[in-house]
């Protein structure tokens, strides 16, 4: 397994791999080494000549079992780096830029309870420490995915309430106004994205590259009769009405709540800005501007536990502007309609939009505490 690194405010926070031995990282960079031992009577062993600045620490699991390692600050456990999936005999570089402070390793082998390693000082230190998190805990993230379930519950009336009208105007053969119908019913479900994965079979039903929204898109932008259309409308209001139904009882995972919000526009570009989706009806950039509205209110609920984590969540906010911006500003026109320059746009703004959302994931990811 190899995880990839994720910067929070241009720092580093998560390096992880495991399996064969890595080699022994030289000096070559120009910055302090200094090896560190990982294991449960020896956490944090190694450092005895703090000095601050940007620096590598060595990790040196000498136990048997995989470990995750954090260094932490030691007055209030805030992290500065680590390493997840450190395996047994293996060696890996966590960078890290420190000023005056106090700070300790902590160690959290698997199947064994954490240890934390002796506190070491830093003082005279030229440079200001990088960017810290608290850890966040699945019980901190209970009340905003909690309130985020109240908020899908009043979609999925929205959504039930818009598939009908689009399934009427199928019943009564009025195909032109089941195609005004279609995106409007769309985009409730589009905002929707967060919670996909809480919807189970639902969501395949709903809105498959085959079923649900999009065969019905199909259908109604390539000339299939009303007779024809009335069984996938049928099927898509049915589907639609049991998630409706069933929603109060399913439950999301917090721990699933942070990933989702870098995922639904990560998502989106990878789909919709591809036009891979497309079954027709060339509204893409419609699509993208619900999923951008779907994530706005995510974050909205995780803003609690954000401000008091995330140093970059005001440049966040104005990521978020800037792309709401540049997509109003080309409108619901189909991808192919773009001048280049308003693509290179577009393609830019939301590009690095989900850079940023990806802080967010790594800032919620819950951690082991003990």
């Amino acid at each position: 397994m190899l995880r990839k690194t994720l910067l929070v405010g241009g720092a580093l926070v998560a390096v992880a791999g495991c399996g064969a031995h890595a080699r022994q990282p030289g000096s070559a960079d120009g910055l302090r080494h200094t090896t560190v031992r990982v294991a449960s009577g020896d956490c944090g062993r190694g450092w005895d000549r703090p000095e601050g600045g940007r620096q590598v620490f060595d990790l040196d699991n000498t136990s048997g079992v995989a470990a995750e390692v954090y260094l932490t600050d030691a007055r209030t456990g805030a992290v500065y780096g680590e390493v997840e999936g450190l395996g047994p005999g293996t060696r890996r570089p966590l960078r890290v830029t420190l000023g005056d402070g106090t700070y300790a390793f902590r160690c959290l082998p698997d199947d064994a309870d954490a240890v934390t390693g002796p506190t070491v000082r830093i003082t005279g230190s030229r440079v200001k420490s990088g960017p810290a998190a608290l850890p966040v805990t699945q019980q901190e993230l209970i009340p905003p995915t909690l309130a985020y379930q109240k908020w899908i519950g009043a979609r999925t009336a929205e959504l039930a309430q818009k598939t009908d009208v689009l399934k009427a105007a199928v019943d009564r053969g009025d195909l032109a106004a089941a195609r005004a119908a279609w995106l409007p019913a769309h985009l409730v479900y589009e905002r929707m994205g967060a919670a996909y994965g809480t919807f189970g079979d639902a969501d395949e039903a709903i809105n498959g590259r085959t079923e649900g929204f999009h065969r019905v898109e199909r259908g109604l932008w390539h000339g299939e009769s009303a007779s024809t259309l009335r069984g996938p409308a049928d099927a898509l209001a049915d589907a639609v009405h049991a998630l409706r139904r069933d929603w109060p009882g399913e439950r999301m995972d917090p721990a699933d709540v942070g990933l989702r919000a870098h995922e639904i526009l990560e998502n989106a570009v990878q789909f919709e800005l591809t036009g891979r989706t497309d079954a027709g009806s060339r509204t893409n950039l419609a699509t993208v501007r619900a999923n951008l509205d779907g994530t706005r209110a995510l974050l909205g609920f995780l803003r609690p536990l954000l401000v008091k984590r995330d140093a970059g969540l005001a440049e966040l906010d104005a990521w978020m502007d800037r792309a709401q911006h540049t997509l109003d500003g080309v409108g619901t026109k189909p991808l192919d309609q773009l001048t280049r320059a308003q693509r290179e746009k577009v393609d830019a703004d939301l590009g690095g939009l989900v850079e940023r959302l990806a802080d967010v994931a790594a800032l919620t990811d819950v951690r082991r505490t003990a």
